[in-house]
């Protein structure tokens, strides 16, 4: 649905790879045993400075970590920390293994991370499917505040698509693992899209914000105008960038 979809990835992979080779000191960190299960961080000058995670999307089964550490470029700017989980990709593993996965990652990084100057305050973000997992990582006890991209937030229209193939979702991991359905996380949880998104990913946005507002969490909905599945990245890797900016209110 986005005409130069590809072409904006060429680009965003290009600007990760270069990004990453100029900044080598803290890659390629495991947390478990699986090939994925590692981190990328890249820590900011002060230790103590918060840290922007980052979870790449990819419908949960395409996509790695290294393609998008460009998204650390305005965290550094703004003299914070930046880290960046890989997990296993369906049908290598199921949606309940890969949110164990990120769950035990941010163990990781809250009993390690100092080791590699990272002890800032967490906030977790992620894109599409990894605005799924930064919505389920928001229950984690060393995170404090999220940024949800894009995400699926309700899991059960998944299942009548292709998708299903892989992903292989059991009624008991539509139901668990919905962030809709979760009992509401009282911390603060940005909820962001593109405007010109497809309308269903807009209309999960909005969704999970009302649900959250009607329970009285903190956190606002954000869209991006103009801004397409992809395009809206660039809001939070810009120095400038909208969701940089919201990511730093989040922790005011």
């Amino acid at each position: 649905m986005v005409a130069d979809s590809g072409a904006q990835i060429a680009a965003r992979n290009a600007a990760s790879a270069a990004f990453r080779a100029a900044h080598a000191g803290h890659l390629d960190l495991p947390y478990g045993d699986a090939e994925r299960e590692k981190w990328d961080l890249f820590p900011s000058r002060e230790a103590g400075a918060p840290c922007l995670v980052f979870i790449h999307g990819g419908y949960w089964q395409r996509n790695r970590r290294e393609d998008f550490a460009i998204l650390a470029q305005g965290a550094l700017a703004m003299g914070w920390s930046a880290a960046l989980p890989g997990y296993t990709l369906a049908p290598d593993a199921s949606l309940t293994t890969i949110c164990w996965q990120v769950t035990r990652a941010l163990d990781w990084l809250a009993a390690h991370g100092a080791t590699h100057g990272v002890a800032g305050p967490i906030v977790v973000s992620g894109w599409s499917a990894g605005g799924h997992l930064a919505a389920m990582a928001a229950e984690h006890p060393a995170v404090t505040a999220a940024l949800a991209m894009s995400g699926v937030f309700e899991l059960a229209p998944i299942r009548d698509t292709f998708l299903q193939e892989k992903l292989r979702l059991t009624g008991a991991e539509i139901a668990d693992l919905s962030p809709i359905r979760r009992p509401v996380v009282q911390k603060p949880v940005a909820v962001a899209y593109g405007a010109a998104e497809l309308p269903e990913l807009r209309r999960q946005s909005r969704s999970f914000h009302r649900i959250r507002a009607e329970a009285q969490a903190p956190g606002p909905l954000i869209p991006i105008p103009g801004a397409d599945h992809f395009r809206v990245l660039e809001s939070l890797w810009s120095p400038d960038g909208a969701l940089l900016r919201a990511a730093a209110e989040l922790l005011r």
